[in-house]
């Protein structure tokens, strides 16, 4: 049923501006995103289907353009844009908050943000957050990226890019694209190794994060580092 045919209290605009946002569903917020459905297929079904498909609105983030090219529907650049947009928005919104105040204050932040960068991606990579005096972010870098199996991490690279941003500290990061965090013995050993590296220039290892979509393990949580 297209959106005009609904009830006007029903309908997730009319809804929203009388409500709030907080009264929509995850389904009717990504069908305000995408406007339209398809021929014998309305918006609101369309937009179910995307977060059946994708896991909820956490998985969806997570897509990429391409994988939201394959979906019909969204073969079309502009819709495919918009969503783009709004996962480029949320990782700015937690990027500004990491910022402005100590990343330590906001450990889910931080997860957060770095599953918005890396729990998508289909190949295994690495990346490092560096961090000012007061644990402020200065910026992400992704420096490794491999195959699915392992990433070739080279210690005296990651002590070159923190020299470069005068970096006080730093949180390791990287990706599952098997879908689990748990650890791995490599795991445990680069980070040891690059804790050693990055001390003998005085930046401390506050933690590594392991992600993967709708999932985050926390090193220093974890006591492993």
């Amino acid at each position: 049923m297209p959106l005009k045919d609904l009830p006007p209290d029903a309908r997730p605009r009319e809804k929203l501006l009388a409500r709030g946002p907080g009264a929509l569903s995850d389904a009717e917020l990504l069908a305000l995103l995408l406007r339209t459905g398809l021929a014998g297929k309305g918006v609101l079904q369309l937009a179910q289907e995307l977060l059946d498909k994708f896991g909820g609105l956490a998985g969806l983030l997570h897509a990429s353009a391409d994988d939201l090219k394959q979906i019909k529907g969204l073969g079309g650049s502009a819709k495919r844009a918009e969503l783009v947009a709004v996962l480029e928005l949320a990782r700015r919104v937690l990027a500004e908050r990491l910022r402005e105040r100590p990343a330590l204050d906001s450990p889910q932040g931080v997860k957060e943000y770095l599953q918005l960068h890396l729990a998508g991606k289909k190949h295994e990579c690495f990346a490092v957050l560096f961090l000012d005096s007061q644990h402020r972010l200065l910026a992400l870098e992704e420096l490794f990226r491999g195959t699915l199996a392992q990433t070739s991490v080279y210690p005296r690279e990651v002590v070159l890019r923190a020299l470069h941003h005068h970096a006080a500290s730093v949180v390791l990061a990287h990706n599952h694209p098997s879908g689990t965090v748990q650890p791995s013995r490599a795991d445990e050993s680069l980070t040891q190794a690059l804790k050693a590296a990055l001390s003998l220039v005085d930046v401390r290892v506050l933690d590594h994060v392991i992600v993967a979509p709708g999932l985050a393990l926390s090193m220093a949580e974890a006591g492993m580092l």
